[in-house]
């Protein structure tokens, strides 16, 4: 089938007087490397021509060598003594800066700018203007092409697009092993048949263990110069044209077709895929003389450099979902389809890939995955969404992970504890045969409690509610036997989407969650963006301290707009039904009573125009900033329940930023200090004589868990798979001997209690 699409530039008419340029340089550029002379001296002859054509004094190649190192390896107009003789590293100078950013660079006066790095060898000081690009195969920068004139030269945007056409063909000519073993090109933790362990950042946990199965579609690209422009614009428009049938058909059957998440995440990705802006790229790449296949791994190789250098992760998922397009609209420029994930696949895959687009688990059998090992992702990529729907252990961040796995190596994905083992020895092996094997007997005997009360030896009751932010996780609720869920994280529907959902959509988002939830309570936490949580369709503001800055509540108090709309939506959605809605980065009690305040005028505005107002209302405050501590009292009379917030709350409590690795493990959420700050929470709750309860990691980790009932926490909400272990420990406490037991230690100068409460455990048959 075929979708129509908005056409691309009319294919018989050159874009620009340089294309016409660029052609002629690749076809002579071509010629010579069709002569059957060596290597070294085809590239001698190709550097003059590229000067010729460029109009410059000076064209030279650098190519990166082992240790990161690059190496004049060919010049016309430098001093020729300098081949072979003239090295810079990754980052030093002006053509070592182009190799670390994988970023063109056009200067008028080179020797003034602060990176220039003067090489006497080479006679460079008698030319001022520079423009060098970096020559990239695979994502990686494997050289850098520069061109220099004695004058203070502005090179156009379209002699710097000819240069890096150019530089790919270059590229592919030193990747072929004549110039540099490819053994070089290659990063230095290259491959090896040593058992290899690697540690990443957990998404999803769980065991995995099955054959390596790398995610790297290897098109190999065999003609590069176009022979005739028109067929190649035509042969991208079809290709086009099929690969968006082909998602429409993806769409239209499968999981795809239930709703929910999974459909919005797939909505968005074929909006960036109708993008007009990406097809008119490819289509410039075709007009500077690539052929259609040339010209979209042109575009590839630009975007993986380039996402190499974006810290935003929402920014960064939206070029992946790019950079996964690619890859599907070569798969058609080949006319296989399928991405090409068409290879026989053993029974247990351990899928290794850089990142995924949202479809591309499905291009494979998912009843084979075992686990996904990623070199990037995030806990809010689309990969990790639709993984955490399909249950498969995930860990992401794995540096180099590519150049170290090859097809077919056993691996082990330790999702827990975020480890990856690569070729493992037969004792590894054994020993996470042997967990496997405790873990389903151990899930079969959360399974076998899921519906008994969470109550102790001693008669305590605890109310354990998951943590939920899509609809899969609410199905979850139902299978750990959870009482509801104590904190819905509003924002997860937020971010999947290409812009800021109307009232309508959010309305059906949050019955659909209620209908799932079906009579068990939720908890809504108002939109929670800002610091390390953006948008994609916001602006980014740089913050010194983002954490503590512009976030939050303190956000959508600022846009009451938007906080009304949210909280429009909850009404609709709640009608005749109990709803429960939090705020969250409270640190004043005005700003809880101005968002209560706001709540209230949706109710009236609710009632005034007919609808059915929810069977009953509750308003709470996340406790998360220490100030509000010292107010809970006043906060209390106004807040219908409270929930502590953990994450965040250390986080200051400690003046510790929970993403710094150095201060990984430094601070202890089981210390003096916190449990004494956590009492007098309890105490003040007790006294006011409304609920409350913990919704941070803590609540997830049996012997946390144990200490907080232990000082009178009795409402605990958690992520799903912490139920069963969670439920299982509350089971076999005395919370009374607890409570005797943490008296003796709560005063104590100690940094962490953490070892003798796990010593308590043991000691009374406390299963953690």
């Amino acid at each position: 089938m075929s979708v129509e699409q908005t056409p691309g530039p009319r294919k018989n008419e050159p874009r620009a007087h340089g294309a016409q340029s660029s052609r002629r340089l690749l076809a002579r550029v071509r010629a010579i490397m069709a002569d059957p002379t060596g290597a070294q001296e085809s590239l001698d002859r190709i550097v003059g021509i590229i000067a010729a054509e460029m109009v410059a004094e000076v064209c030279s190649l650098y190519v990166r060598r082992a240790g990161d190192m690059l190496e004049l390896f060919a010049t016309q107009g430098l001093k020729s003594e300098a081949v072979h003789n003239t090295h810079l590293r990754v980052g030093e100078g002006l053509v070592g800066d182009i190799a670390a950013h994988a970023r063109p660079l056009a200067l008028s006066d080179a020797q003034s700018h602060a990176n220039f790095a003067y090489r006497p060898e080479t006679g460079e000081e008698i030319y001022h203007s520079l423009m060098g690009v970096p020559a990239i195969r695979g994502g990686r920068v494997i050289g850098v092409l520069v061109v220099q004139n004695r004058t203070q030269r502005h090179y156009e945007e379209e002699e710097i697009e000819t240069m890096e056409t150019v530089a790919m063909v270059l590229a592919e000519m030193v990747a072929g092993g004549e110039l540099v073993d490819r053994s070089e090109l290659a990063p230095i933790d290259g491959l090896g048949i040593k058992p290899l362990r690697l540690e990443g950042l957990r998404l999803n946990g769980g065991i995995g263990m099955g054959t390596a199965v790398i995610h790297q579609p290897a098109y190999r690209v065999e003609h590069v110069v176009a022979d005739d422009i028109a067929a190649e614009h035509e042969k991208l428009e079809t290709a086009y044209s099929e690969m968006h049938g082909a998602l429409e058909d993806m769409m239209a059957a499968g999981a795809f077709a239930e709703g929910g998440e999974h459909r919005d995440i797939m909505e968005a990705y074929r909006m960036i895929a109708s993008d007009a802006g990406w097809l008119e790229r490819l289509h410039e790449a075709i007009d500077s003389g690539l052929t259609a296949e040339a010209a979209v791994e042109r575009v590839q190789n630009d975007l993986r450099a380039r996402m190499s250098q974006v810290s935003d992760p929402y920014l960064r998922e939206r070029m992946h979902d790019i950079e996964d397009l690619g890859n599907r609209l070569m798969s058609h420029l080949h006319g296989d389809g399928a991405n090409g994930n068409g290879k026989v696949l053993p029974d247990h895959v351990v899928l290794i890939a850089r990142n995924l687009g949202p479809a591309q688990l499905f291009d494979y059998d998912p009843e084979r995955i075992r686990a996904l090992v990623l070199e990037e992702g995030s806990p809010t990529s689309h990969a990790a969404i639709v993984a955490r729907a399909l249950d498969i252990p995930v860990v992401a961040q794995v540096k180099g992970v590519l150049e170290r796995i090859e097809d077919g190596d056993p691996v082990i994905v330790d999702g827990d504890s975020a480890r990856v083992f690569v070729r493992p020895g037969e004792d590894v092996q054994q020993s996470f045969k042997d967990a496997l094997k405790a873990r389903t007997a151990q899930a079969r005997a959360y399974d076998a409690i899921k519906d008994l009360p969470a109550d102790s030896l001693d008669g305590v009751h605890i109310e354990l509610s998951v943590n939920a932010g899509l609809l899969v996780d609410l199905r979850r609720m139902h299978e750990t036997g959870a009482k509801g869920v104590g904190l819905f994280r509003t924002e997860v529907p937020f971010m999947i989407r290409p812009e800021f959902p109307e009232v309508k959509e959010q309305e059906k988002i949050y019955r659909e969650a209620l209908d799932e939830a079906a009579g068990k309570p939720i908890v809504f936490r108002t939109l929670d963006v800002g610091g390390d949580k953006v948008l994609p369709y916001w602006t980014k503001e740089d913050e010194e301290n983002p954490a503590m800055g512009w976030r939050s509540i303190r956000i959508s108090l600022d846009r009451p707009a938007m906080l009304r709309q949210q909280l429009r939506a909850l009404v609709r959605a709640a009608a005749g039904r109990e709803l429960w809605v939090m705020f969250p980065m409270i640190a004043d009690v005005s700003e809880f009573t101005a968002a209560r305040a706001l709540l209230d005028k949706e109710l009236a505005r609710h009632e005034k125009m007919g609808g059915e107002p929810p069977s009953h209302v509750l308003a709470g405050s996340m406790l998360e900033v220490p100030a509000l501590a010292f107010q809970l009292p006043a906060l209390l009379r106004h807040s219908d329940f409270l929930s502590v917030g953990s994450n965040d709350l250390m986080q200051f409590l400690f003046a510790s930023d929970r993403g710094n690795s150095r201060l990984a493990g430094r601070y202890d959420t089981l210390s003096p200090p916190v449990l004494s700050f956590l009492t007098g929470v309890v105490e003040a709750c007790n006294a006011a004589g409304k609920p409350l309860s913990l919704c941070g990691e803590m609540a997830g980790y049996p012997v946390d868990a144990m200490t907080l009932i232990g000082i009178g926490f009795r409402n605990l909400s958690l992520v799903p798979s912490s139920i069963g272990p969670v439920k299982s420990m509350v089971r076999s406490l005395n919370v009374g001997d607890l409570k005797q037991y943490l008296d003796t230690v709560v005063n104590l100068d100690d940094r962490s209690l953490r070892e003798k409460l796990r010593g308590f455990a043991q000691d009374h048959g406390v299963v953690i």
